[in-house]
Formats: C-alpha cells, sequence, structure tokens
C-alpha cells in the first residue's frame, strides 16, 4: 500500500493522435501501451465520501486491479490530494465485497489509456467516451515543464475529475447523464 501526496492537471486535446505527437515531440518515453481501464467510484447510500470529497475507486487494468482512495483536494493551481493505493487480486470480487460491506457504486467509466515518462512526470493519454485528456502527475516544476513543452499553459489547466467532465459534456450535448461508457461496438473498433 502506498500513500502520496497526488499532483495532477489534465489538458484537452482535439484526437489522440494529435496529442500523442505533442508528447512525443517532449521526448518524453512510453511507460505502458495503450489498454482499456474500467473504475468504479463506491460510496455509502448517503454519500458519505461524496460529502467529504473524498473517492474510493477500484480500477480494472490489463487483468491487475488497484483499489485507491483520494482525500479532499488542496488548496493548489493543481489538484492535489492525498492518495492511498493498493494492487488488489480481483477487482470485480472487491467490489462484491464493498457492497456486502454496504457501499454501491455511484458511477462508472471507461477509458483508453497510454503511459508516457518524461523527467518526474507521468504522462497519461486518455481517450475517454466525452473526449482525448492529457494528464500529467508529478512534481509540479516537472507539471510546469512538461506543460510548456506540450505547447500549453497554466491557462489549459483542468482540475476536473472524469464524473465532472462527462457531467459538462452531458448538459452541453443535451444527454441524460449514466455511466461514461463506450458503446461495445466502440471497445471492438477501438482496441
Amino acid at each position: 500500500m502506498t500513500m502520496t501526496i497526488e499532483r495532477e492537471i489534465k489538458l484537452r486535446f482535439d484526437d489522440a493522435s494529435q496529442a500523442r505527437a505533442a508528447i512525443l515531440a517532449t521526448g518524453a518515453t512510453l511507460l505502458k501501451g495503450r489498454r482499456l481501464q474500467e473504475d468504479c467510484l463506491l460510496d455509502t447510500p448517503d454519500g458519505h465520501l461524496r460529502r467529504q470529497h473524498s473517492i474510493l475507486r477500484v480500477r480494472i487494468d490489463s487483468g491487475k486491479s488497484l483499489l485507491t482512495f483520494k482525500g479532499p483536494m488542496q488548496p493548489s493551481d493543481m489538484k492535489v490530494r492525498e492518495e492511498t493505493e493498493t494492487l488488489v487480486g480481483d477487482g470485480v470480487e472487491l467490489v462484491k465485497i464493498l457492497e456486502q460491506l454496504g457501499y454501491q457504486i455511484w458511477f462508472r467509466y471507461q477509458k483508453y489509456r497510454e503511459e508516457f515518462g518524461h523527467e518526474d512526470v507521468i504522462i497519461a493519454l486518455d481517450e475517454t467516451p466525452v473526449g482525448t485528456y492529457v494528464e500529467l502527475e508529478g512534481g509540479e516544476r516537472g507539471i510546469m515543464d512538461t506543460t510548456a513543452a506540450l505547447g500549453r499553459t497554466p491557462a489549459d489547466f483542468l482540475l476536473d475529475s472524469y464524473r465532472s467532465l462527462y457531467l459538462q459534456y452531458c448538459q452541453a450535448h443535451g444527454l441524460t447523464p449514466g455511466n461514461m461508457l463506450f458503446e461495445e461496438e466502440e471497445i471492438g473498433a477501438r482496441s
């Protein structure tokens, strides 16, 4: 189990090929290839964690599963929060156990993710059902330098969660929110 202070921002890109080209132009190296990640956010029926601005997430990623707790955001120009994360054997079974303990899934989302390394920054290229985003996670100076290398500025920072970005997308497109999932045929076509 690892407890750290997570520091991250997101940047919006028009599409994955544009984002990938910008990332590679920084000199970043590929760490993990493109794969589908499935995330479940869990909470008590009365929304205890959400009221505390915290999340409990189970992520299933290429046969591995992670349990993550994120505390409230700290005041910053970047998204900064305490994060505790541990590898678990079976994410599907873990969700069942958490449901038996009174937690319930309140939001599910999917994304295709590739990860790159640049200095002390992990650069994640995320293709989601609502757009393409590049997430930068690392030290403050590294994030600032990588942002500049990507041709962006702090004015481009997005601190929103994927849930918030999804709700904004639904509102802008007149859609009823649910879960942020790809259509089954999209998963096959995007793989």
